[in-house]
């Protein structure tokens, strides 16, 4: 079966103590084998109670009054995408590179391919991931996971009250003014965001260029660049003259903020040299010098806090 399928099924008493993975297959119709896969992924939830969550374990037993929910989709479940790097680790909360593919956090439909599943397969010590900001799926750079609630609740404000320092590298389509200020409303909220040309290859008409952002609203950078006519390169959504074969030209690239946990400054950026061996990137002609490191960080920030 190819698709999308969306089950919701009650558990009365006659299937009480079933195998979830047995009543799923049953009811959908699906090999055994693509509902342990979907469940490995995070296709299913299980509601029991007033508790709903993922349902992985393929032997659950299922108890009268459960409700189970396939969320199956072939197309999602058989992606697969470069896997997120750790660049650094406070304990407390992780940064990472975020390669284009992979989501910031899971959906209904699976988690496989979110970096806060992916963390918690890859980081040792094993420990729980809990969201603090979000890059796009298309667009690869630095993100931030925090390890306990109460980190990702003051990182998450620091976020809110505009005290992450947030650097982005987009590529776009023509000749920009050397810097500008786009304040165009979004959704009806305000929004701000600031950029510097950095570089033009004119052979190709494409502009790069260094973009800050003052508000966090839905595709903002890229919703503010083609809005004055110049497209990110690549971007699937927005704009007419940008599309290519590359993925979308957009990366996040430093961030800098004050760690909750050592109270110092902490500073991340990611160097052209790791950006061309990670993201696809190339320069456009001749870019400044870089430091010898890939990934650039304070002293402060090196040892686990």
């Amino acid at each position: 079966m190819t698709g999308k399928l969306h089950l919701e099924l009650s558990v009365d008493q006659q299937h009480n103590g079933r195998k979830a993975s047995d009543f799923l297959a049953e009811a959908s119709g699906l090999p055994k084998q693509r509902i342990k896969d979907a469940m490995t992924k995070g296709a299913v939830w299980l509601r029991r109670g007033r508790n709903r969550k993922r349902l992985r374990k393929v032997t659950e037993a299922l108890k009268n009054g459960d409700s189970l929910m396939l969320f199956y989709d072939a197309d999602l479940l058989s992606r697969v995408a470069e896997p997120p790097v750790c660049l650094h680790d406070a304990r407390g909360y992780s940064v990472w590179f975020k390669p284009a593919g992979i989501l910031s956090q899971g959906n209904d439909y699976g988690d496989h391919l979110s970096l806060l599943r992916l963390a918690e397969q890859i980081l040792e010590p094993k420990r729980g991931a809990f969201p603090v900001h979000r890059l796009d799926r298309e667009t690869a750079g630095l993100v931030l996971v925090a390890h306990k609630a109460g980190v990702a609740a003051q990182l998450s404000a620091l976020f809110r009250d505009n005290q992450v320092d947030k650097t982005y590298l987009a590529r776009v389509l023509g000749h920009t003014p050397d810097s500008g200020t786009i304040e165009a409303r979004l959704d009806g909220k305000n929004a701000r965001t600031h950029y510097v040309r950095v570089d033009y290859d004119p052979q190709n008409d494409i502009a790069e260029l260094e973009v800050k952002i003052d508000t966090g609203r839905t595709h903002q950078i890229r919703r503010h660049l083609a809005g004055i006519g110049h497209p990110v390169i690549g971007d699937p959504r927005y704009g007419q003259g940008n599309k290519n074969r590359a993925g979308l030209q957009l990366w996040a690239k430093a961030l800098a903020f004050t760690c909750p946990l050592r109270r110092q400054n902490a500073s991340f950026e990611l160097s052209p040299e790791f950006l061309a061996k990670n993201a696809h990137y190339t320069p456009l002609t001749s870019l400044n010098s870089c430091s010898e490191n890939e990934v650039s960080t304070p002293e402060q920030t090196k040892k686990p806090a």
